[in-house]
């Protein structure tokens, strides 16, 4: 019997928040370095990106608040910790760029996403500039408009 896929896009978690957020300047793709079991809790789709960040230190960059729930049946033998800090594997050139941007006034380092690459599990990271509240009140303008859009061009089509 095949096993079935339960995310066929290879998606395994959002960080829609940090989109809400930020706005994204530059993406980079991490791998992540994980133990046994949290690979096993991703196949089943535990993960979230909530409240997760990317801390750089020591030349090496490390995600912070991701959040894996481990299965019950795959974490027995091991003490599971949800929330513990995984490092995120990244070339020298590109943790160089992270290093330098986020030390300018505003920059963060933010997850935006976890997802399938083949047989490898990735994170998306972006170098990322805070909202400010009026920024985000005009993207929702925008975000409704866009739907009214939509909607007159539907209701347009059915009659």
């Amino acid at each position: 019997m095949a096993k079935q896929k339960k995310h066929p896009s290879g998606t395994i978690a959002q960080n829609k928040k940090a989109l809400h957020d930020y706005f994204i300047e530059q993406r980079f793709e991490a791998g992540v370095a994980l133990a046994g079991w949290e690979v096993k809790s991703l196949r089943a789709g535990k993960a979230q990106l909530v409240d997760s960040y990317v801390l750089l230190k020591d030349g090496e960059a490390w995600l912070l608040g991701s959040h894996i729930t481990p299965l019950t049946t795959a974490s027995t033998h091991v003490i599971a910790d949800p929330v513990r800090t995984r490092k995120l594997l990244l070339h020298k050139r590109e943790l160089g760029k992270l290093f330098g941007a986020v030390q300018q006034k505003g920059y963060a380092c933010v997850a935006l996403s976890m997802y399938w690459k083949k047989h490898l599990i990735k994170c998306e990271i972006a170098l990322a500039k805070g909202k400010k509240e009026y920024d985000k009140r005009g993207t929702e303008k925008e975000r409704d408009s866009d739907r009214e859009i939509q909607r007159a061009i539907r209701h347009g089509k059915d009659d």
